[in-house]
This record gives C-alpha cells, sequence and structure tokens, in this order.
C-alpha cells in the first residue's frame, strides 16, 4: 500500500508537471490560454470577411455606375467661315462605354458664338450630324473605354484633329 502510495504521489507530480509544461506550450499572447486566442482569431477572421462581403457589394455599386459615366471623348477643331482665324469652332462627342452621351458643337464667327446639343443613343444621334460632329463622335465610339485596352488605369484618351 505504501508503495502504491508513493507512486501515486510521483505520478502526481508527473502530472503537474506536464500540465505546467503544456500550459506554457498553449499560452497564447498577453497570458492567455489557446482557446482565448484561437476564438480571437476566428472573431477577426469573421470580421474580414464581413467587410469582404460589404466592400464587394460597394465595389458592384461603383461599378454600374461607372459604366454610366462619361468613358470616352472625341474632340475636333476646325474654322468654318473663311473671314474667322484659327480653329475656335469645335464638335465635342462625350459618351459612355454602350455610346450613350452627347455631341455639343460650337460655331464661333465674328459676330458671336452659337452652341448646338445632340444626344446620342448606342452611338448613334438623334439628330443629323455635321462632319465635324460625325468625325467627333467617330473619335469618341473608336477610343477605348478606361479599364478595357489600359489595365484599369482609367485614362481618358481625348482624340481630335486640328
Amino acid at each position: 500500500m505504501a508503495v502504491l502510495l508513493v507512486l501515486l504521489v510521483f505520478l502526481a507530480r508527473q502530472v503537474g508537471a506536464l500540465r505546467r509544461r503544456l500550459d506554457g506550450l498553449t499560452r497564447g499572447a498577453n497570458g492567455r490560454s489557446l482557446d482565448a486566442v484561437l476564438d480571437a482569431h476566428i472573431d477577426k477572421v469573421y470580421a474580414v470577411a464581413r467587410e469582404v462581403d460589404e466592400l464587394s457589394a460597394r465595389a458592384a455599386v461603383l461599378e454600374g455606375v461607372g459604366r454610366r459615366s462619361i468613358q470616352r471623348i472625341g474632340l475636333v477643331r476646325y474654322n468654318p467661315f473663311e473671314d474667322t482665324g484659327g480653329n475656335q469652332s469645335f464638335a465635342l462627342a462625350l459618351t459612355d462605354g454602350r455610346g450613350d452621351g452627347f455631341v455639343i458643337s460650337s460655331l464661333h464667327s465674328r459676330t458671336g458664338t452659337r452652341v448646338y446639343a445632340k444626344t446620342v443613343s448606342d452611338g448613334r444621334s438623334d439628330g443629323a450630324l455635321s462632319a465635324e460632329e460625325r468625325e467627333a463622335l467617330r473619335l469618341a465610339l473608336a477610343a477605348p473605354a478606361p479599364g478595357a485596352a489600359d489595365g484599369g488605369r482609367g485614362r481618358e484618351r481625348v482624340a481630335g484633329s486640328v
């Protein structure tokens, strides 16, 4: 019986030493247990997952808005009248990625400047276009939409002729 009692005390000390060693190995930051550290990490992973979901939703909204923004520009400057100097008149086409937008024309003469605007849907105008307006629209529609050919850097190409 005494041998069993000595053996029991010896095993209790061994188990206590092993427990202290295990606690030392599994102790987390700031002396917390491994369970507490893992729980904190899991909470962090869930928080990051929620944030990624929110950012994905915001990105989808921004992509939708971006598709409807002015992305393509075509500019043609010209001199419609012989009595004025320089290419003060212009035709400016502004469209989104689908070819919807408008063409603005400015005719400059000695007596004044007149400005005209015509809508564009799917790359076609609702009214007759002058040669300069057609060229400006052609240049705009030929320009790559930002994010397509330029690797998403968002640069707008301004095409024009003088």
